[in-house]
């Protein structure tokens, strides 16, 4: 077995479990070679909005979920702070779920003394706050995108070219358009 490596905190964001673009994969590997004390799920770890529209859920996808269940009973602190994606869990902040414990926000302290606010920060995106319904068009839309991405990294592998991904290049676009605007 390969060696595990040791970390005092993991944050992990944005995993979108429920979603084919979700690399769920990848992160039960990382999950499986780490171990830390404690371990943050910092929103989007479940797509709510992509499971509305349709469901897709593959075993990968109950595999994570059922190994961060193992850390939390093996003794990680887990913590699930719920984002927009997955806002439903917010009815469940305070609240103990296999040992994971769900809140809005929290103070996390470094080795050196330090603390910072770990939060998914939603809260503060504008379009989610007062466009609600632009925020679906554009999850919609780069739902579309990431299944582009997929056929055209196929393509390119075929090539015998490198991953490139459209989505992330497309995103950097509209967020950098977006901050022109204000």
């Amino acid at each position: 077995m390969a060696s595990e490596l040791r970390f005092r905190s993991i944050w992990i964001s944005d995993l979108h479990l429920g979603t084919a673009g979700c690399q769920a994969d990848y992160l039960l590997d990382f999950l499986k070679h780490t171990e830390s004390e404690q371990l943050y799920l910092v929103g989007d770890i479940i797509d709510g909005w992509a499971m509305q529209r349709s469901w897709y859920w593959q075993q990968s996808h109950n595999d994570v979920i059922q190994k961060i269940l193992r850390k939390a009973r093996k003794g990680t602190l887990v913590t699930y702070i719920p984002g927009n994606h997955d806002a439903g869990a917010r009815q469940f902040i305070g609240l103990l779920f296999g040992d994971i414990r769900i809140e809005n926000e929290v103070i996390h302290t470094m080795a050196n003394g330090k603390r910072f606010l770990v939060i998914h920060g939603d809260q503060f995106d504008g379009v989610i706050q007062c466009a609600r319904w632009l925020a679906m068009v554009g999850d919609h839309a780069y739902e579309i995108t990431l299944k582009l991405n997929r056929w055209f990294n196929h393509l390119r592998a075929r090539l015998g070219l490198s991953y490139w991904s459209l989505s992330q290049y497309l995103k950097h676009k509209v967020k950098k358009s977006g901050a022109f605007c204000r």
